[in-house]
């Protein structure tokens, strides 16, 4: 860390807030999200709805295999 750096008037946790969720930024290739876009668009929903939704689906079918 660097000398200059003064953190005497710094205020501990200043930024906390409890309960706050974290909503991850996913980053798709192009091609997949172009094709899931499109995939949306035909069923008339968002992207990140559909995403959602075929990622339901995906963990019914993993847990059906236990």
């Amino acid at each position: 860390m660097k000398p200059e750096y003064d953190f005497n008037n710094a205020e501990r946790g200043k930024f906390f807030r409890p309960g706050a969720v974290l909503r991850m930024p996913i980053y798709l290739e192009p091609e997949v999200q172009d094709y899931l876009a499109a995939k949306a668009e035909a069923k008339n929903i968002d992207l990140d709805d559909h995403v959602n939704e075929l990622l339901k689906q995906e963990i019914r079918i993993a847990e059906s295999l236990r």
